[in-house]
């Protein structure tokens, strides 16, 4: 029996171990901080365990555990995933993830490369799905003479329209913190031939309507850095590299005042537990050089050059941040992602959505292709988030060729070769997850 060692049991993870419960030929240990979570994803399957684990706990154990696998799929936050890879090069373990490479992580490609073990990073959907559905277009056009004179990416999580029921058009499938915390970056692309960089203070000021077939009109704003995938991508060629977020009318526009208000802070502050919503609002008016808040509603709404009954407005109001109820968390960040998830959750009986589209602009010799490709999954409900599937199994489907020799590569890599999309891909389709396209002929 292939060992496998999950660290993690959050939002995204049950497509992931059921896939990997259905090996004949696999065990699978689930290893979470909250041990019912990771009992009820096994069940009481006979290839499955669950067992109480923290990282931050019980980090000395972490060596003990990777001794007794053959592969780990850290679903840990990110800030973990090098010491997990530290402990695979320790014992000579592959590793999977589904988070972007970090420095750290890049820097144990040599060593990984000499332990003879693979660290799959970035096989999930958004890093993920992306790659691999862009890199087959992109080899593809290569192929056959011609160059890639323009790249757009667009992805993003969202409510299917029967459940786009609050003023920000968003609910979460996956971590609420995570979401925030992404609202910190910069982005850089590049447009006709000129960078663009975008600082934090503008991002979400920074977006665009654009339109998707089958669902109408949403917003995309850059996603973090996009130039780095012009090297990745091999496309030197390219006059324009855009990665950007979907999201849903009415979400930049008030992220983007949350962001001014200081709701991305992540110092600790001591003084914020006990504190109202409604206090700490009026705070962070007056931090962000606001005037008197005796009228909070009006000096709010002055500070943020918006009328006080608009939309921005209705929506502040709306998740709660000027009510009197006390907070707990320590950082402003914590205190705005913890309201988002109590407002913002799922309910029973309600789909998510993944929306992915690609644009290419293709160059020939003897013509120009304009080349669309799209993916629109839809969550079942009562059963898993289209967010779990279109993350959960890309990782699953790459543990499986991993531990049965299909990928025998080496180092830290991320889906970008043909050995590692082709077969992915082509067995996400199976899975009813299809990346469509569609070319159209300029003149």
């Amino acid at each position: 029996m292939k060992q496998v060692l999950v660290l993690g049991a959050g939002l995204v993870t049950r497509p992931l171990v059921a896939y990997l419960l259905d090996q004949p030929d696999f065990h699978v240990t689930v290893a979470s901080r909250t041990l019912s979570k990771a009992e009820s994803l096994v069940g009481d399957h006979p290839q499955g365990k669950a067992i109480s684990f923290d990282i931050t706990e019980d980090a000395a154990d972490l060596g003990r555990l990777m001794a007794e696998t053959d592969l780990a799929i850290s679903l840990l936050p990110y800030i973990y995933h090098v010491q997990v890879a530290e402990q695979c090069l320790r014992h000579r373990k592959h590793l999977v993830t589904t988070s972007y490479v970090s420095d750290g992580m890049r820097a144990l490609d040599d060593a990984a490369r000499e332990a003879g073990v693979i660290f799959l990073n970035e096989i999930g959907l958004d890093p993920g799905i992306d790659h691999m559905s862009a890199m087959r277009v992109i080899d593809r056009v290569h192929a056959a003479g011609g160059e890639i004179k323009s790249f757009r990416s667009y992805c993003g999580g969202l409510p299917a329209p029967d459940a786009n029921d609050n003023p920000l058009g968003y609910k979460f499938s996956w971590s609420p913190r995570g979401v925030v915390l992404a609202g910190r970056n910069d982005a850089r692309y590049q447009e006709n031939g000129r960078v663009i960089a975008v600082p934090n203070a503008r991002l979400f000021a920074t977006h665009f309507v654009m339109w998707v077939e089958g669902l109408g009109d949403l917003e995309a704003y850059p996603n973090r850095n996009s130039l780095p995938y012009i090297d990745i991508y091999g496309i030197p060629e390219t006059d324009t590299m855009y990665r950007g977020t979907l999201r849903n009318l009415g979400w930049c526009d008030v992220l983007q005042k949350l962001n001014e208000l200081g709701y991305f802070g992540l110092d600790e502050r001591a003084d914020l537990p006990g504190k109202t919503f409604r206090q700490v609002m009026a705070e962070l008016v007056q931090e962000a050089g606001g005037q008197d808040v005796g009228n909070l509603e009006l000096s709010l709404a002055a500070f943020l050059n918006v009328a006080p009954n608009s939309g921005v407005m209705m929506a502040l109001e709306w998740l709660g941040l000027l009510d009197e109820t006390p907070v707990s968390q320590t950082t402003v960040l914590d205190v705005l992602a913890d309201q988002m998830l109590v407002k913002m959750a799922y309910r029973p009986g309600e789909r998510d959505m993944v929306v992915l589209v690609h644009e290419f602009l293709a160059a020939y010799p003897d013509h120009e292709e304009r080349v669309t490709a799209t993916l629109i999954d839809y969550g079942v409900p009562g059963g898993d988030t289209a967010m779990a599937r279109t993350v959960g199994l890309p990782a699953a489907i790459g543990t499986r060729m991993i531990l049965e020799g299909e990928i025998d590569l080496t180092g830290v890599h991320i889906p970008v070769l043909p050995e590692i999309y082709e077969p992915v891909l082509g067995e996400l389709e199976q899975l009813d997850i299809v990346c469509s396209e569609a070319v159209e002929v300029l003149e």
